[in-house]
């Protein structure tokens, strides 16, 4: 899924440690990052963010809850 806009960043991040299964980030080149590691996290967003908002990022969830979960928190914030 894609998601855009992210301004609250540690709100991401926080919903993201609550999802049950796996969430990677697919970078430009195709790799996939677990986004559940904090390591992952601190170098992924070293490399995209900028000025304090993601502009769009893809994931993916594996489990149809976390997809919920995403999404609520895209629709929501």
């Amino acid at each position: 899924m894609k998601v855009q806009n992210i301004t609250d960043i540690d709100r991401f991040f926080k919903v993201v440690d609550e999802c049950k299964g796996r969430v990677e980030l697919v970078t430009g080149e195709g790799d996939r990052l677990n986004l559940k590691s904090k390591l992952s996290q601190y170098v992924s967003m070293a490399n995209i963010f900028s000025n304090g908002e993601i502009p769009e990022l893809e994931i993916i969830a594996y489990e149809k809850e976390d997809i919920d979960r995403l999404v609520s928190f895209m629709v929501n914030g």
